[in-house]
């Protein structure tokens, strides 16, 4: 099961991503904008998510995906680490909030980084 350090590992190992204390809570941006946070007891993660697909993932997993209340306006949503089927899982989905965050000149220098190879199967890791 994935943990706290876990996501620190993985998040501060994308390109031009930092760690900055914000509400009193770990955050990680890539240059400078927020694309994931560790709340609470740093049992979960929120991370990006466009409001169609979080609402989905929320439906369809409430045992992994959920939305806090204060982020139910924003492209936000919680999973919950121990839910998660390993570190690979916690890697494509911080990728993916990395993609979301990041800005056009890193997306042009890392192509890749986030998204699944063509032909990629369920649970083959898409980037080291």
């Amino acid at each position: 099961m994935p943990d706290a350090e876990d996501v620190r590992r993985i998040a501060l190992s994308l390109p031009d991503t930092t760690e900055k204390v914000a509400w009193s809570m770990p955050t990680f941006r890539v240059a400078g904008r927020m694309f994931a946070t560790l709340p609470e007891d740093e049992t979960s993660v929120a991370v990006r998510c466009p409001k169609e697909e979080r609402d989905e993932l929320a439906l369809a997993e409430p045992e992994k995906f959920w939305i806090a209340d204060h982020e139910a306006q924003f492209a936000w949503v919680r999973v919950r680490l121990a839910a998660l089927e390993g570190e690979g899982e916690l890697r494509d989905i911080l990728a993916d909030s990395w993609r979301q965050a990041a800005l056009p000149r890193l997306l042009e220098a890392h192509p890749g980084l986030g998204l699944p190879p063509a032909g990629a199967h369920a649970g083959e890791e898409p980037w080291p």
